[in-house]
């Protein structure tokens, strides 16, 4: 096979107005794996996201009941998150390039995974969200019908994304201090959000407070595994500043880890070892600011979006969404998609009042049940292996309960509100 290349525009759905998607319950969820969590890599093979996407491979193919021979197809995101490898001198092969080691190539899963069936690879690049999206399509279409679709994240030694060869100069001084450029975006997004609304950013702490306690329900994230202390409001109202008005428990933790998930036919599903958890609809956001700095009405406008291409796709109302996780690397946007949604009738400038309310996974209002990135660590998955689980019954102490009965449908989506990608789930196909 000729090297994997990026998923073609062709594959996402971007566009009002595109109906509901024409593979809609035709596609399937049927396997989760994850591997260990660390805060850090510790530079041995045994630990690098490759050796640990291979775990989480497994621990796939065993949740799903089937064997290697039984992929016909592989969707990764390209390579890791955080800092390359070089200059330093690599591992022998396959650990001889960054492939492997802070992140895994489909084609590397191929060779390295015993993967001898596979006649279709393709990369999402981005995020799992992204990879998500193109896996449905391709089962959708036909190119595949068993998919692993894999991402891992690395955490380097040293601080995240950051260099001592790394200074920042010109205008980034002002506008980008830590040469982290949404930073300054989502500050200025949510002190423009403060003004408009009359809020203030002490209304954000019952909100983050529950999304570590959902995160200490959630047995494969990082807090679970080695930080197992609750977050109080004293300790979030405390938090020192990054770049005010976020601070550091306003950004998710960089950890290691990697994990993997299983899409495949409706049809092959049912005779898989789990409930199969059917893909309702697939969205994708890539959308132009006018300036460096995203305006809040941008912002408003994008979450808009997102959530009329979803329902629209999904053939949902907002009032049949009955889990609700959306992406919260930043605390401080969290709330455009609740807003953008209405999800539980929340509309403009009424999330932080919102988050006042019961927002427990026990309550009536159970918001990001997975506890997102800010309960479990940096990775942009808990938000779709939660809303499997929810579906499946099999969330433990996180397991929403809807009328007396287990939610049905739920909706996940990262990354930023101008460029995200959303999977909607559900337990019918119908």
């Amino acid at each position: 096979m000729a090297p994997t290349q990026n998923a073609p525009a062709s594959v996402y759905r971007r566009d009002e107005g595109l109906g509901v998607w024409e593979h809609r319950g035709k596609v399937a969820v049927a396997g989760i794996g994850h591997s260990p969590t660390a805060r850090r890599w510790d530079e041995t093979l045994e630990n690098s996201v490759g050796a640990w996407s291979l775990i989480a491979i497994q621990k796939c193919l065993e949740d799903a009941g089937i064997t290697v021979d039984d992929v016909d197809g592989v969707v990764t995101c390209p390579l890791g998150m955080g800092d390359v490898w070089a200059p330093r001198p690599y591992f022998a092969p396959p650990y001889d390039s960054e492939d492997g080691l802070i992140g895994v190539t489909a084609d590397w899963v191929v060779k390295n995974a015993g993967l001898k069936n596979v006649n279709f690879t393709s990369h999402g690049p981005g995020c799992i969200s992204t990879a998500l999206c193109v896996a449905a399509q391709a089962v959708g279409d036909g190119e595949a019908h068993t998919i692993l679709v894999i991402r891992g994240t690395g955490n380097m030694p040293g601080r995240y994304h950051q260099n001592p060869a790394n200074t920042v100069s010109g205008n980034g001084q002002w506008m980008d201090v830590w040469g982290w450029g949404l930073m300054p975006q989502i500050g200025f997004g949510f002190e423009s959000y403060c003004r408009k609304y009359g809020k203030n950013h002490d209304m954000m702490a019952p909100y983050v407070v529950n999304q570590h306690r959902n995160g200490l329900m959630f047995p494969e994230g990082f807090y679970y595994q080695h930080r197992p202390e609750p977050l109080t409001e004293e300790d979030y109202l405390a938090g020192r500043w990054l770049q005010k008005p976020l601070n550091i428990w306003d950004a998710d933790l960089p950890i290691q880890t990697a994990w993997a998930y299983l899409y495949t036919t409706a049809e092959r599903a049912k005779d898989m070892k789990q409930k199969p958890i059917y893909i309702l609809n697939h969205v994708t956001q890539r959308a132009t600011v006018r300036s460096y700095i995203e305006t809040l009405e941008e912002t408003e406008a994008f979450t808009d979006s997102i959530a009329k291409k979803v329902l629209e796709g999904s053939g949902l109302t907002a009032n049949e969404v009955d889990v609700y996780n959306p992406y919260d690397g930043y605390t401080l946007f969290s709330q455009y998609y609740l807003e953008g949604m209405q999800w539980h009738g929340v509309k403009r400038g009424e999330a932080l009042d919102f988050y006042a309310g019961d927002i427990t996974v026990e309550g009536p209002h159970p918001f990001s049940s997975s506890g997102g990135n800010a309960g479990n660590g940096r990775t942009r998955t808990w938000i779709y292996t939660d809303s499997i689980q929810q579906l499946q019954g099999r969330a433990g102490e996180r397991q929403v309960h809807i009328k007396n009965g287990r939610p049905e449908t739920a909706v996940a989506g990262a990354f930023t509100p101008n460029a995200s990608d959303w999977t909607v789930f559900g337990t019918s196909p119908d």
